[in-house]
Formats: C-alpha cells, sequence, structure tokens
C-alpha cells in the first residue's frame, strides 16, 4: 500500500534551569525532513498551545506545498500560568510588577532552547533563516528578544502586539507617552540593519482609545513603534510591514487568518511588495 506523508509532527519536553520547570514545545517540518542534508530555516513562535486554535497545521501544510515558500520548520513554544510573568521586557517589569520574569524567559529562549535545537534538530545556525513571532503579550516578547538578540534573528511577526507595557500608568495629556517600554528599548538598542518587521493589528483590536485622538491604542501604540524603527533608521515601506485589519480583533481567528500572509512575508523565495505606501494614519 502506497501512502503520503504530508508534514512530520511532534511535541516535546524540555526542562529550564532558569524558568525552574518543564516547557513544552510543539515541532513541525516538511515530509522530507528526514530525507535530506538540509538545515531548515525557522519559525519560532511564543503562545504555541495556540496551533490548533489558530489552525496552524493547515496553513504550514499548504505552505510546505508551495513552490513560493521556502521549507522551514515551526517550532511553537507553550505557556502557563506563568504567562503574565514570563513574557514582557526583560530590561524591566511593568508598573504592576508583571513580567517580573521576563529576562529569565529571554535567558531561557536564546542560552538554553535555542542551542538545544541547533544540536539536536536540522536548523540552520545562520541568523537569516530564523524568524521569532507570537501574539499579544507573547508578540512583545518575541520583539523584546529578538530586537536585544538580532545575533540571532532575521524576521521578527508581531500580533496585536502588547506595545502597550508601561513603567507607570498613562497620564492625561501625556502627549510624548515615553513610559511605553518597548520605545526605549528600541531607542537604546543597538539598532541591527538587517532586522525586518511585521506588525498587524485589528481595527476592532479594542476599543480604548486614551488619548482621545480618534485612534484606538492598539493601533497608536504600533504605529509609535513604527515611528521608533523609522527614528533608527528602519524604512517603511520596506524593512517594516505593517498589517491594518479591517474588522480584525484581538482574537486567534484574527490572527489565524493573516498568518498566511505573514509565512509567505517570512519565507517567500521572492520579496514581498507592501502594499501600503505610507502609515494610513497619524499617531499623534
Amino acid at each position: 500500500m502506497q501512502f503520503q506523508i504530508d508534514f512530520i509532527g511532534a511535541k516535546g519536553r524540555f526542562f529550564s534551569k532558569y524558568l525552574d520547570r518543564i516547557v513544552t514545545f510543539r515541532f513541525m517540518a516538511p515530509a522530507n525532513y528526514w530525507d535530506t542534508s538540509y538545515t531548515f530555516p525557522v519559525l519560532l513562535m511564543n503562545d504555541g498551545q495556540d496551533f490548533t486554535a489558530m489552525k496552524l497545521e493547515k496553513t504550514f501544510s499548504e505552505a510546505y506545498a508551495s513552490k513560493a515558500v521556502r521549507p522551514f520548520v515551526y517550532i511553537g513554544l507553550e505557556c502557563n500560568e506563568s504567562r503574565i510573568h514570563e513574557y514582557g521586557t526583560a530590561s524591566t517589569a511593568d508598573f504592576k510588577g508583571r513580567g517580573g520574569r521576563a529576562l529569565e524567559y529571554s535567558k531561557f529562549v536564546i542560552e538554553e532552547f535555542i542551542p538545544f535545537l541547533k544540536k539536536e534538530f536540522k536548523v540552520s545556525t545562520d541568523k537569516k533563516d530564523w524568524v521569532y513571532c507570537g501574539m499579544s503579550l507573547g508578540g512583545l516578547s518575541a520583539f523584546d528578544i529578538a530586537y536585544r538578540n538580532s545575533n540571532l534573528f532575521s524576521k521578527i511577526g508581531v500580533f496585536s502586539g502588547s506595545f502597550w507595557w508601561r513603567k507607570k500608568a498613562y497620564v492625561k495629556k501625556d502627549v510624548a507617552d515615553r513610559s511605553r517600554i518597548l520605545l526605549d528599548v528600541i531607542k537604546d538598542g543597538n539598532a541591527a540593519p538587517h532586522l525586518k518587521f511585521w506588525l498587524q493589528t485589528g481595527t476592532d483590536d479594542e476599543k480604548a482609545d486614551r488619548n482621545q485622538n480618534g485612534v484606538i491604542d492598539s493601533i497608536d501604540d504600533t504605529l509609535d513603534v513604527i515611528k521608533e524603527l523609522r527614528a533608527r533608521g528602519y524604512s517603511y515601506p520596506g524593512a517594516i510591514v505593517y498589517e491594518e485589519v479591517l474588522r480584525g480583533k484581538h482574537d486567534l481567528p484574527t490572527w489565524a487568518n493573516i498568518f498566511p500572509k505573514f509565512v509567505l512575508w517570512a519565507f517567500g523565495k521572492s520579496l514581498m511588495t507592501p502594499a501600503q505606501g505610507g502609515l494610513p494614519r497619524s499617531s499623534k
């Protein structure tokens, strides 16, 4: 009986000394993973427990079958009840003390897990082949880790990122609003010219508009991140791709629907040309 394997999938567990716990991860690769000497590019993702809800098996299977996409492996890191403490920015917790273990999570990813992957799996050791992504708070974490460790990554993907993460409570009429931690991570960090960014929001991500400028906070915060990146020399359009999804929500179905486009951007064999010609609106 003849049969065809569409992909290889597995789940594993890794004990982290930094986190003092077992981290579950999911692995998915093209069907020829075992039969080739090829080392694969990597899509590393936070919140890997959302693999099924985001229909990523279908997305990746279709990508593997596409001639427009380079073969790659997916590795999703699952979180647990400590998510609000382990995700965030490694430089500091937010003003409520959330993200207090983000530094340990960063060390786990950089010093423990990636070396493990490079030793045990057929993955590329070239930074140009590594992409790190995440959704919401997991997106903030992925951005922070990859930006600060640009020697290991080339692309960063963030879906409805929690860029509101701040070191002090918002004060009304604070026009500069520099308390958002990621802005200083970008400003004070080493801007690596090779980095590229995919940033996505939805017009229905939320309803909050703290500065009453007619733009919801999630979009405002993302546009300000883009402004900060541009100030460091990153081009838009170009190094930065921004996808604003009409009626998109802060939920798994929205991210699932846009994910195939992200995969094509991340691993497409030819460069995608962003549809946008400029920022869709002014942020402050």
